[in-house]
């Protein structure tokens, strides 16, 4: 299957992929009486998008009546203990809602592997257009510069608008450690690359040696995403300047908001930049904003300074190559049967030699 098709079938329902199965009958049985109109064995696709997490729809009914919920469980096999965290993701999402109205509303989280093989949580389904490497017709196809600015701009917008909620009003004060969270950001995910690798990379121990000497003193620290992207969002089909929803928190937490910065703005490739990995964001659409107008833009919103970005586009360059490399080594040991991985290992190497070239 070529690439175009793979990406092409990623932003759709999909019947659920061979080895990922959940039955039905045991999930239904466990929820019945848990969610509204949970009665019967529910009805399950599997959203293809997505590189880590697994996510299902579930439909109880049909037709007019029919009511939908989103599943959510870790990839097949093992997982870091600190990785994948449904219990966080669940936590973040059954109250971050209160404040913060991109945040679905999670209802139920289940810790017994014995249900579907893995813990997994529920949540509220939201409908938008998931904008990934392409921007789809309904909002242009790229070709409309209006809807390239505002998709640039809710990305930033939004990430400024979550970084001012106040964690104790949605009562998210104790989700972590704001002290020290940088050092141990760099040392966790140099763990995590040494855990995966499946070639040696002496680069990547050099960026992890250098990010560890270069450490700045942090902002302070608000509500962290870890993973803010264009494709981790959904906007209005009607309004591409508008994000209905946000997802993926299972790495959310309290700590340095540069770090979450540092992972947009990483991929966010200008016009005339050439780009060897898969950026997730159309970010070369006519109107979009440069990476530093995006910056500037975040400036602006959020009144901070950005004097040591530079380090944080390092990082999270680093972190997004291990992401990768993470995935990849579930594909090549053969946890995952998923085609869309076989080529991770050579954008992760990619990436480790572009952070090298962004160090100041």
């Amino acid at each position: 299957m070529t690439e175009e098709k793979l990406l092409e079938e990623s932003d759709k329902l999909i019947d659920v992929r061979e080895g990922e199965e959940i039955n039905a009958e045991k999930l239904g049985a466990y929820l019945r009486g848990k969610l509204e109109g949970s009665g019967a064995p529910p009805a399950l696709r599997q959203f293809g998008g997505g590189h880590a997490n697994l996510t299902y729809l579930l439909t109880f009914g049909e037709g007019a009546s029919a009511i939908e919920y989103v599943l959510r469980r870790p990839p097949i096999g093992p997982v870091a203990k600190s990785a994948h965290d449904m219990g966080r993701e669940y936590q973040a999402l059954s109250r971050l809602y209160r404040v913060f109205p991109p945040a679905p509303r999670a209802f139920l989280h289940c810790d017994d592997p014995a249900i579907i093989g893995a813990p997994f949580f529920v949540m509220e389904r939201r409908h938008g257009v998931v904008v990934r490497r392409e921007v789809p017709p309904e909002l242009g196809g790229g070709k409309d510069p209006v809807a390239n600015r505002k998709l640039s701009e809710v990305v930033i917008d939004t990430l400024a608008e979550f970084h001012a909620v106040d964690p104790a009003a949605c009562d998210l004060q104790d989700i972590g450690k704001p002290e020290g969270f940088l050092r141990r950001q760099v040392e966790g995910w140099t763990e995590r690359y040494e855990r995966s690798k499946t070639s040696e990379a002496p680069l990547a121990i050099e960026l992890s040696r250098w990010l560890l000497e270069h450490l700045p003193a942090s902002p302070a620290p608000s509500l962290l995403h870890n993973d803010w992207r264009l494709d981790n969002m959904a906007v209005a089909a009607d309004d591409p300047g508008k994000c209905v929803a946000v997802y993926d928190w299972d790495m959310c937490t309290l700590g340095d908001p540069l770090t979450d910065l540092g992972t947009v703005l990483c991929l966010w490739v200008n016009r005339d930049e050439e780009f060897g990995g898969s950026a997730p964001m159309p970010t070369q659409t006519p109107g979009f904003m440069s990476r530093e107008e995006a910056a500037q833009r975040y400036a602006d919103r959020s009144g901070r300074k950005l004097a040591i970005l530079p380090y944080y586009l390092v990082f999270g360059t680093f972190k997004v190559g291990v992401v990768l490399q993470q995935i990849y080594h579930r594909y090549h040991i053969g946890q995952t049967k998923d085609e869309r991985f076989a080529g991770f290992g050579a954008m992760a190497e990619f990436l480790f030699a572009l952070a090298a070239a962004r160090r100041p």
